[in-house]
């Protein structure tokens, strides 16, 4: 892979792991369509793309993570009636996370090598189109706020998550649209859905780390690093992005952008 190679593969993953607009339909679509070579260590690659968008979001909720950690220990450890609510919040993450990880598996067990053709791909960018348009048109703002969200709220949240193994699926477009379906606020669903994201990224970071430590013997070459950085970088953006397009409820446009996508991948690559 050359070092242009590298720097759009982190761009792509970037710009689309937090968008609604799937990062691993992106990243699939344009390795078929540009013929990026990746077979030589396509699982480093995948890890060290994971590890940046981890950071990216880390980076920029920081003060809520450090929040519901701090709040949590509080809770658990010093009896403190105080941080209830943060120790709350984090239980229905895991909830949610919990719900993805078991669904997600039993769903890739279900569709088997079918899940990344390009028809599944092209109907899943489709049906991510149309969940935008549900968010904007179709299902009302609530006025739940952290302390409304239920356990029900969390199990449901997670169901949508697992949807997302399918690539073409957005994991923020599902998240979304289940968090204001159940009622929550905007602002509420939207750090909801990012936080949540944390915890499976670290996860699939965790899982996989294993098995690529033995291609760090001779050290990281200077496209990983090319695409790390990158990926990075770009990942701060979409979820400055997203954010502020949720707020002026332009999502529309990406709707338009999936849908379009979906048929063409449909259509051309099929």
């Amino acid at each position: 892979m050359s070092w242009i190679e590298a720097l759009f593969i982190g761009f792509i993953q970037g710009i689309s792991e937090f968008l609604p607009i799937s990062s691993s339909a992106h990243l699939l679509i344009f390795e078929k369509l540009l013929k990026i070579n990746m077979s030589d260590s396509p699982l480093t690659f995948e890890v060290f793309l994971h590890l940046a968008s981890l950071l990216a979001v880390l980076l920029y909720f920081r003060k809520d993570v450090l929040k519901l950690l701090q709040g949590s220990y509080q809770y658990l450890f010093k009896k403190d009636q105080r941080s209830e609510g943060d120790f709350r919040f984090t239980a229905l993450m895991a909830a949610s996370t919990l719900i993805t990880m078991i669904v997600g598996k039993l769903m890739e067990g279900w569709f088997g090598d079918s899940i990344t053709n390009t028809a599944t791909i092209g109907a899943a960018l489709i049906i991510t189109g149309i969940f935008l348009i549900l968010i904007e048109h179709g299902v009302n703002e609530g006025l739940r706020g952290p302390k409304e969200i239920t356990w029900g709220h969390a199990v449901l949240i997670g169901l949508g998550q697992a949807l997302a193994v399918i690539p073409g699926i957005s994991r923020a477009g599902s998240t979304l649209v289940v968090a204001l379906w159940c009622g929550l606020n905007k602002e509420t669903a939207l750090r909801y859905s990012f936080l949540l994201s944390i915890p499976i990224i670290s996860g699939i970071t965790l899982l996989k780390l294993p098995e690529i430590i033995g291609q760090f013997t001779d050290g990281v070459g200077f496209e990983l690093w090319l695409a790390f950085i990158s990926s990075f970088l770009f990942a701060i953006i979409s979820i400055k992005w997203l954010i502020a397009m949720v707020q002026k409820a332009k999502l529309s446009y990406f709707a338009v952008y999936c849908i379009s996508l979906g048929l063409i991948t449909w259509i051309f690559l099929t």
